[in-house]
């Protein structure tokens, strides 16, 4: 089914559901190294490296509130301290920021530290560094509108590898036509990245490893029982990973504009 037909057939009822279920909190991964975004971030972390004049956690932050989340927590490790002043006085959302200076607990290993302030309720989850140009319709208000909590532990924003900006991989995932996905094998090319944002429920997390681990291992346990699901990203998504890719974002967002 094309992206169009589903979103003419979709059930006005069922989006109004949808939107009064909309996550209300998020998790904004923002404590990582940074390494292939040397030099700039030798003195800076990479979610306040700038592109089109704008932080690129700005991006984050804004697209969060325009879904109606009222609390983003965002952890912090690398120049913590910038990323605290940076964000001082934001109030959509609001900021609580989980502290993670004595020790990096990784993608997973962070959001469980934070399960308690993000609550019960399945939550937005979104790297500090992602950034797209939206579509018709807004792509967090999109993931919203599709994630089904009886069948879905996760549900990723995925984007086409051949049309991304800046991104020149082999993929990370293959999509059935269910939603269902299925990870990458050592020596396949898929045609689907992460995009960086997903909504979450907490079930996810029962019985995860203590410490620091990455996201990636509930992501295999989600795919296993088939509760791992992805959508298609409308618009443009720009892998900002590498200075040099800073320029390219940025000459697509100047076009995106005319």
């Amino acid at each position: 089914m094309s992206e169009s037909t589903s979103i003419i057939f979709e059930n006005p009822r069922a989006k109004r559901r949808a939107a009064l279920a909309a996550p209300r909190r998020a998790m904004v991964l923002a404590a990582g190294i940074g390494i292939r975004m040397r030099p700039l971030t030798d003195r800076m972390p990479k979610p306040l490296v700038r592109v089109g004049g704008r932080a690129l956690i700005d991006y984050v932050l804004d697209r969060l509130a325009d879904a109606g989340v009222e609390r983003a927590i965002v952890n912090v490790h690398h120049f913590a301290d910038q990323i605290e002043r940076h964000l001082d006085g934001r109030q959509q959302p609001q900021v609580v920021i989980s502290d993670e200076r004595e020790q990096l607990l990784d993608t997973g290993g962070g959001i469980v530290k934070s399960l308690a302030l993000l609550g019960s309720d399945p939550f937005f989850l979104v790297n500090a560094d992602t950034i797209w140009i939206e579509g018709v319709r807004p792509n967090l208000e999109r993931l919203a509108a599709a994630f089904d909590p009886a069948a879905m532990d996760i549900l990723l924003l995925l984007a086409p590898t051949a049309t991304s900006i800046g991104y020149e991989g082999r993929g990370d995932f293959s999509l059935a036509a269910d939603g269902r996905l299925r990870r990458r094998g050592e020596r396949e090319i898929v045609p689907f990245v992460y995009a960086g944002a997903a909504i979450l429920s907490p079930a996810l997390f029962d019985n995860a490893p203590a410490g620091p681990f990455s996201l990636t291992r509930l992501f295999d346990r989600a795919e296993a029982q088939g509760h791992l699901y992805g959508l298609r990203l409308e618009g443009l998504w720009m892998h900002v990973g590498t200075p040099a890719a800073i320029a390219e974002a940025e000459a697509a967002i100047i076009a995106s504009a005319a």
